[in-house]
């Protein structure tokens, strides 16, 4: 009888030593959190994301579980913030910009237009120059916090006839986003054609449009763009978005502090692993376009130079919409400045 006992009392001992060295296991239930994402399910930056989901999932020790959903999955990507504002969604990866029609400075901080030429440049402002608190204070009317964000390179153009400096714009019919980018293309002579994106491909096979702004090489590659548009300038320079990772602020100030700063690191971890993986991505597309005769056109320093000279006058024009979006403009191009970029 005393063994049996001395038996038992060592297995109490064992489960609870166990329960001190697995905090999954002490745990009550795990935290749950849906998360609309702005990328198609067969884009690479869309698993990229999936892979920052698990890595919190074993980070957190299981106590925080994300579940990703593709663009449209739960809401139309436009209604996102508002979703999370209302606790539809708990997280959002989405670029900012979307929701400019609220404050037309998540625009102006989601891509400055042909200002940065690495993403580095753009994430040591948004970290140490002030750009993560004035995300923050934009959506904070909205009840969301940003934790982090990613980028995805620096955009390049495709187009049906080479486009080879800024004058080469002039006379093109040019499918852009609204904003800043097309405000820059109408100054440059194009006209600017609003169209979403799955009616692109169709646009440039039947002349409808001569070129689109989208994404990266890659990118452009897996929507089929370059069977019709034999021409794509690299490295890209009218645009570097910035994609956020942005939490309802009544989770987010629920979660435990370990849990809060694993998250903050998990996203610098996920920021890089994006930029590298479809860098790489890229160059595989780049050199598999070639192959099939499509032509990469890269600027000069000269050319670059005299288009920013330009899209200053854009920046400047839109900092006029509202007082937020003249701040981060503002702060933006002073460094720019000191990178040497702007005048």
């Amino acid at each position: 009888m005393k063994a049996k006992k001395f038996f038992i009392t060592l297995i109490a001992l064992a489960a609870a030593a166990a329960l001190l060295v697995s905090p999954a296991l002490a745990a009550d239930k795990p935290i749950k959190w849906k998360c609309q994402v702005f990328w198609g399910a067969a884009e690479l930056s869309y698993k990229t994301f999936v892979d920052f989901c698990e890595r919190v999932k074993v980070l957190t020790n299981g106590r925080l579980e994300i579940a990703p959903y593709p663009a449209g999955a739960i809401v139309p990507t436009f209604e996102c913030l508002d979703a999370l504002q209302n606790n539809v969604v708990q997280c959002m990866h989405m670029w900012p910009g979307y929701f400019s029609g609220k404050e037309p400075g998540l625009a102006a901080i989601s891509d400055l237009i042909a200002g940065y030429t690495h993403p580095w440049q753009k994430d040591a402002w948004m970290y140490y120059l002030g750009g993560w608190d004035m995300l923050n204070e934009m959506y904070k009317p909205y009840g969301a916090y940003t934790v982090g964000w990613m980028f995805w390179g620096v955009e390049s153009l495709v187009a049906t006839k080479p486009i080879r400096r800024m004058e080469d714009f002039k006379g093109l019919k040019m499918r852009v986003p609204q904003g800043m980018t097309a405000m820059l293309m109408q100054k440059l002579g194009a006209s600017v054609v609003v169209l979403p994106g799955g009616e692109v491909y169709s646009a440039l096979d039947k002349g409808v449009i001569d070129g689109s702004d989208w994404a990266t090489p890659s990118m452009n590659q897996r929507m089929g763009f370059f069977q019709v548009a034999k021409y794509f300038n690299y490295p890209g320079f009218h645009s570097m978005p910035v994609g956020d990772f942005t939490v309802n602020i009544k989770e987010w100030n629920k979660l435990p502090d370990d849990i809060k700063q694993i998250l903050k690191t998990a996203c610098r971890e996920w920021c890089w692993d994006s930029v590298e993986r479809i860098a790489i991505d890229d160059v595989r597309a780049i050199a598999e376009m070639k192959d099939k005769g499509v032509t990469a056109l890269t600027w000069s320093d000269e050319d670059l130079a005299r288009v920013r000279q330009v899209v200053v006058e854009v920046w400047d024009e839109f900092g006029q919409k509202s007082p937020m979006a003249k701040k981060v403009i503002d702060s933006q191009k002073d460094w720019l400045r000191k990178l040497g970029l702007i005048k």
